[in-house]
């Protein structure tokens, strides 16, 4: 045991750091599917004698779980592909366009990056006013593309800075254009760092809570996130409807996750080998 601690430290830490994720996850999962008396009979740590599905059947009822689901996922799909659309078309130009006041340009993204929502949620509930666009998902949609869309550019400009000007400079004298340079030789070869940019979009979007609290009043624009928010906030669930809610809350996001965990796996390979 001691020459395998000594061998292999960095993989048994993050067995135990995932360990310590799944256990959590876990004992949310098996208390979901408890009763109410079992719970309070046997405490949050004991084994369900059955499957008690009312938990999840009031919840899903109670918040209208279908459409705060397919809000969330439009909102975040949404983000995930516009924000690195745009990321890639600002990274293009800082990185292989070598704009003027490159460095300019980068360190306003990255203090853009940096702000704290709370700073942003006054001006930006004003402006969605102004404009008409308050209550709706694609008020939300806009700021988190361009919220995204700010750490996609930095990020991609320090990628595309290092790309190879003799594959640009072949494909120039072939007659390729700039839009042809982009979309059939940079996008290709980026394709698994664009990849990780877009499932991290996508969770990180899905997880985001004050601003759609703030821009989303309606139930009927409201995400998943709100949704437990504000039911958890009412205080009308127990412990198991609240278990519940916790892990249909997040099993989209790990399902997400697993689902693309290739595309993550490939592209944080890539990049290491580069």
């Amino acid at each position: 045991m001691t020459t395998a601690l000594r061998r292999y430290p960095v993989l048994i830490a993050l067995c135990i750091a995932a360990l310590f994720m799944v256990v959590p996850f876990l004992i949310v999962a098996v208390n979901a599917v408890k009763s109410p008396a079992e719970y309070s009979e046997h405490g949050p740590l004991s084994l369900p004698q059955g499957l008690y599905l009312d938990g999840l059947k009031d919840f899903w009822s109670r918040v209208d779980y279908g459409q705060k689901l397919f809000n969330s996922a439009l909102i975040s799909g949404s983000v995930a592909v516009l924000a690195a659309v745009l990321s890639v078309l600002n990274a293009y130009a800082i990185g292989i366009g070598r704009i003027r006041g490159r460095t300019w340009v980068l360190a306003f993204f990255v203090l853009a990056n940096m702000l704290p929502q709370e700073a942003l949620v006054y001006p930006i509930y004003y402006l969605s006013k102004q404009a008409g666009l308050y209550d709706t998902r694609l008020s939300v949609i806009i700021v988190f593309t361009v919220i995204q869309a700010a750490f996609g550019t930095y990020l991609l400009s320090s990628v595309l800075g290092q790309f190879p000007r003799e594959i640009i400079e072949a494909a120039r004298i072939d007659g390729a254009n700039k839009w042809q340079v982009l979309w059939r030789i940079v996008v290709p070869v980026s394709r698994p760092t664009i990849g990780v940019l877009l499932v991290f979009f996508f969770i990180w979007t899905w997880n985001e809570f004050l601003l759609p609290l703030v821009m989303l009043i309606s139930n009927d624009n409201q995400t998943v996130s709100v949704a437990l928010g504000v039911l958890q906030g009412q205080r009308l669930m127990d412990a198991t409807m609240t278990n519940a809610a916790a892990l249909l809350g997040v099993l989209p996001a790990i399902v997400f996750f697993l689902v693309f965990q290739r595309t993550l796996t490939r592209g944080i390979a890539v990049g290491a080998v580069k």
